[in-house]
């Protein structure tokens, strides 16, 4: 069963204050946009990593907002995008602790914790993802675009993805390869801060997915997997 993002909310089960982490691969952007365009109460949306600048789907941006400056924006706008500043096209994010610092005033603050460069999954090095201490939801997404195909061309990354997932980069991305991948500490799992709720996001599903989407719940065990319905690319959320 899918869902389409606009009770994307619901289904992670955010409660009525939420800051949402947002890592892997296809999705995050779209997921990002579709909390601030659906959900209750205030908004922010941001990254700790970068993001393209012409993605703001018409919103308010801020560059660099004290705490009132941006409470007030709140106040006018009910969701509103915030980066540090931006360079050579692209928006350059905040820091971590301001995100936890948001938090206290902001009913949902939805983060942008990593970078794919728009594949549809990916594995992180070191320094990544760069996730917020004060996270209640870390949600690791995928792109079904990466399942089925060799890990080579569906993955940023891929040398790490098949090193996690015990196989070749000529490989396809197999639901059990995928699984290992998203349930590793040092893949999708890495650096989430303990009590905040994992949970993984399928973008881009059809009715023909169904047995894969079955096939990874299964895999998954009790880590909660969410499935969004395909959409034409001007009614996805962070369209203008």
């Amino acid at each position: 069963m899918t869902i389409g993002w606009e009770t994307l909310g619901e289904a992670l089960e955010l409660g009525p204050q939420a800051l949402v982490s947002f890592v892997g691969g296809g999705g995050k952007t779209t997921a990002l946009f579709a909390l601030g365009r659906y959900r209750q109460g205030r908004t922010v949306i941001t990254t700790t990593t970068k993001m393209g600048v012409e993605r703001t789907g018409g919103r308010p941006v801020l560059l660099d907002p004290g705490d009132a400056e941006l409470a007030r924006a709140l106040d006018d706008h009910g969701w509103v995008i915030a980066w540090q500043h931006v360079d050579d096209h692209r928006a350059v994010g905040v820091t971590p602790q301001t995100c936890d610092r948001w938090g206290a005033f902001a009913d949902t603050v939805a983060v942008e914790a990593d970078g794919s460069r728009r594949m549809p999954f990916k594995a992180p090095r070191d320094y990544e993802p760069v996730i917020p201490l004060a996270s209640t939801h870390v949600v690791a997404c995928v792109g079904m675009a990466a399942v089925g195909v060799p890990i080579l061309e569906g993955c940023q990354r891929p040398e790490r993805v098949a090193a996690l997932a015990g196989c070749r980069e000529v490989d396809e991305l197999s639901p059990e390869r995928l699984a290992r991948v998203l349930l590793s500490p040092a893949g999708s799992r890495k650096d989430v801060p303990a009590g905040a709720r994992f949970s993984v996001l399928l973008n881009r599903v059809t009715d023909a997915d169904g047995s894969l989407v079955d096939e990874l719940r299964r895999l998954l065990g009790a880590v909660p997997l969410t499935a969004v319905a395909d959409l034409p690319a001007d009614r996805l959320p962070d369209s203008p």
